[in-house]
């Protein structure tokens, strides 16, 4: 499969990052395992995670999603020098900690590698913006985790135009590594990325991996009435704000391009998004093997600019 540059950070990507949000919380170990055999196989083999994955489920602390990734790695002799790790730290572990400081940073860093099971993560990612923190301390604490071959490269995540701007000056100015990377939200329902971020990736030269690239499982369909929301955990806790006019016309569109193309709404979602100048590989998960396929098709689906439009005019913000 192709892979994409993610930036200037010597890594390269699947044209799909795989988002592990999933595993160890709607899916069990087992059923993670045979999904993350699927990608790997299928040559989607960049994973995406994070520390907090999966705290806001009841009776969960985070780290479940890491965990279940080191055991299916220790379980598949090889398979790390098959795939590229992506974690993040910076949201709130309950009862541990938050944010950017340098010992916290190199607290979580140390739990993260723990839970993998590795002796270093391809990409660490700032979950979220610290103002707390000065900007150099937090490049700091992560350019010594890139001295002691702990990380390869970092990145960021939910960071602000102006922010993400001001990490890149201190990066140059105190000769510290950059984030190589951006993790926004964006998907045909959240495109405010455009306005200021995305250029600034593009003027910059960061790698952008988008989450929620389906905007919550909305993009694949299944959520076409008030009914449907009862059809996942996610449905009504992150979907349901999508059900109105504009969604309804997002899906009408898909459904129209999907036919001309003979693919699903999901996979043209996604080819959008590859079709986009400055995304590098939308992150999407999967909870059944059908999900997976949904996804490598994606993967190799390219849109003519007449398909690319109407998905942008079907999408309009208000």
């Amino acid at each position: 499969m192709r892979k994409r540059a993610l930036g200037r950070s010597g890594l390269e990507v699947p044209p799909v990052v795989v988002g592990g949000n999933v595993f160890g919380w709607t899916v069990d170990q087992a059923a993670s395992f045979r999904l993350l055999d699927a990608f790997v196989d299928a040559g989607l083999n960049a994973i995406d995670t994070a520390d907090v994955y999966s705290a806001w489920v009841p009776g969960h602390t985070g780290g479940e999603s890491e965990t279940v990734i080191g055991a299916w790695l220790k379980a598949r002799p090889g398979m790390r020098d098959r795939v590229l790790i992506l974690t993040k730290c910076g949201m709130e572990m309950p009862g541990r900690g938050k944010g950017l400081s340098p010992a916290w940073i190199a607290r979580a860093a140390e739990d993260s590698l723990r839970r993998l099971g590795v002796e270093r993560i391809d990409l660490y990612q700032a979950h979220q913006d610290d103002p707390s923190v000065p900007i150099e301390d937090t490049l700091g604490a992560f350019a010594r985790l890139i001295e002691q071959g702990k990380v390869r490269a970092i990145g960021a995540s939910n960071y602000t135009a102006p922010r993400l701007k001001a990490a890149l000056e201190a990066s140059a100015k105190y000769g510290l590594p950059r984030y190589e990377s951006l993790q926004p939200h964006y998907n045909l329902m959240e495109r405010g990325i455009e306005a200021d971020l995305l250029p600034l990736c593009r003027e910059q030269g960061l790698g952008v991996i988008p989450y929620f690239a389906l905007a919550a499982g909305f993009l694949t369909g299944k959520y076409r009435s008030e009914a449907d929301l009862d059809k996942s955990p996610r449905g009504r806790r992150s979907a349901a704000k999508y059900l109105n006019a504009r969604g309804l016309r997002v899906l009408a569109a898909l459904d129209q391009v999907a036919a001309r193309y003979g693919a699903t709404p999901a996979q043209v979602a996604l080819a959008w998004q590859l079709a986009k100048p400055g995304i590098t590989a939308p992150i999407a998960s999967a909870t059944t093997l059908e999900q997976v396929a949904d996804l490598v098709k994606a993967a190799s689906l390219t849109l003519d600019a007449e398909a690319v439009a109407a998905l942008d005019a079907a999408s309009a913000p208000a």
